[in-house]
């Protein structure tokens, strides 16, 4: 299967809330936001601008999307991309949707994880 991955200009935040909080407007008004709601917290990714101040959370995030619809009988997409990002010390934040896979990094190390992707075959188009 030929991987190729699209990388957003965008910097994103990734919030924790309360776990009995509603999903904040300011989230939901976001072009990409993704919820996740566990008995400890609320979880917040969206676009770093739609934050206000004084919520927990750490920014400047880059969005890595998995090109193409992946069907839930592909194996190990998620883990070859992170096994590789690991391997040159970089942590992710993964978010998985019905449709596809996003790996998110700091802005920091856009430009290794970038290189360290094209140099195993996978393309990279910055949108």
């Amino acid at each position: 299967m030929d991987l190729g991955l699209l990388l957003y200009e965008e910097k994103l935040a990734v919030c924790r809330l309360a776990p009995e909080e509603r999903i904040p407007e300011w989230a939901a008004n976001s072009a990409f936001y993704s919820v996740t709601r566990t008995s400890e917290e609320l979880s917040v990714v969206c676009m770093e601008g739609h934050v206000p101040e004084g919520v927990l959370c750490e920014k400047d995030w880059r969005m890595y999307k998995i090109e193409g619809i992946l069907d839930f009988s592909l194996i190990g997409i998620l883990s070859r991309l992170s096994t590789l990002l690991a391997q040159q010390g970089i942590s992710i934040f993964a978010i998985s949707t019905y449709n596809t896979d996003y790996i998110l990094v700091k802005n920091g190390n856009v430009d290794t994880a970038t290189k360290v992707f094209r140099s195993n075959g996978i393309s990279v188009k910055t949108i």
